[in-house]
């Protein structure tokens, strides 16, 4: 690892495959943005995509190269170009957020003596032999990051805690305390994504945001929302109209199978997520596969919102059972449904003292500018060496 000697500001460099709308990408702006407001260089390479104007007006430099690639023979190139870019700008830390990257850029760092940085942002659990070695480039870092205590035991649970444990860190992923602020969203922005989706203001409002894929959990919801005492309330399904049709399709016969027609709302994905929350009385998280973590709960608990999630993965870390949300058994229906009518039937005083409770959580727990301090104390640990 280089010594720094020069008094120029440190260069940070990160690497994902893409630059599209995710959480390791919105992670990654973040990041930028608070190296550059702590008076350091920012740079950011990856295959390009959405975020990549965004990058550039919080003042990072951004390169497009290739390292999204998963084929070993295409390793090369990408290597070679990371390389020159890496001594062109002078990188003090490489920081790779995603495997194919660290295949591709740990190599030409470590042959320029640069420090390196992993996030492991997935459950880490290697189907293989040659999973596991492919995972495993994560952790040859100098440093490691999990995103979660679930993370961080999946690791350690398939590669043990030898030469990881003692450079590992766990930095949760953070919101936005000032996009995702109940106070900040005015009665228009509500009552336009209110008019978009169509949700009546008189009718309770469970809301699922989340990828159209099955093992989001949007099948056992519809089965919860059918055993619910409360036979108004209306589940709204954010982001399935953004996914394969034939998925919307199912999801919609499924709910006329259920005698749900009504009360099954399917839509695009939100262009105004605060607004959209502000909007529910519970946000659902019924992951039937445990989440490394889980943006969507923070968000929703930044905006005072109850959240119910199956009682596995990272959602067992951000939800305070019983005071800022509740925790269903994983993969029971009855379980789901019973948490599920227990947010909705909370009365006034109880959402308000539950909404006070749930921001507070999100400001001394899981904050965007926490996350973004607790990441830059790891670079600054490796800048000492």
């Amino acid at each position: 690892m280089a010594t720094r000697t020069s008094i120029t500001k440190p260069v940070i460099v990160q690497i994902l495959p893409a630059l599209n709308r995710g959480g390791v990408e919105r992670g990654t702006v973040e990041v930028a943005d608070a190296i550059v407001k702590n008076g350091w260089k920012s740079v950011v390479i990856s295959n390009g995509g959405l975020l990549t104007s965004q990058l550039k007006r919080v003042g990072a430099t951004v390169y497009e190269v290739p390292v999204h690639r998963k084929n070993p023979f295409l390793w090369g190139s990408a290597r070679r170009q990371v390389k020159r870019i890496l001594q062109q700008e002078g990188a003090d830390i490489v920081h790779v957020r995603s495997r194919a990257p660290a295949w591709i850029a740990l190599p030409a760092a470590n042959s320029l003596g640069i420090a390196t940085v992993s996030t492991v942002h997935s459950k880490f659990a290697p189907a293989n032999i040659f999973k596991k070695i492919y995972n495993g480039k994560m952790l040859k870092a100098d440093r490691v990051i999990a995103i979660s205590h679930f993370v961080e035991n999946e690791i350690f649970t398939h590669y043990g805690k030898s030469g990881v444990a003692e450079k590992l860190s766990v930095i949760h992923r953070g919101v936005d305390l000032g996009m995702f602020d109940p106070k900040a969203v005015n009665q228009q922005r509500i009552i336009a994504e209110a008019d978009r989706l169509g949700l009546p203001d008189d009718k309770s409002i469970i809301m699922l945001p989340a990828r159209a894929t099955s093992w989001k959990g949007h099948e056992i919801l519809i089965q919860a929302l059918a055993q619910l005492s409360d036979k108004d309330a209306i589940l709204m399904l954010l982001g399935i109209e953004d996914g394969p049709p034939a998925y919307a399709e199912k999801l919609r016969a499924m709910a006329v199978r259920y005698g749900l027609g009504g009360r099954v709302r399917i839509g695009a994905g939100s262009r105004d997520m605060p607004a959209a929350l502000m909007l529910a009385d519970v946000v659902a998280m019924p992951s039937i596969k445990p989440e490394p973590f889980g943006r969507v709960a923070i968000e929703a608990l930044a905006m005072g919102r109850p959240v119910v999630a199956f009682r596995h993965g990272g959602a067992v870390e951000s939800i305070d059972e019983g005071r800022t949300g509740w925790l269903a058994d994983p993969l029971s229906v009855n379980s789901l449904a019973e948490a599920l009518q227990t947010a909705l039937s909370l009365t006034p005083r109880k959402r308000r003292a539950l909404a006070k409770d749930a921001r507070q959580q999100m400001t001394d727990q899981f904050s965007k500018d926490m996350m973004c301090e607790r990441t830059l104390a790891v670079y600054k640990s490796l800048l000492k060496k």
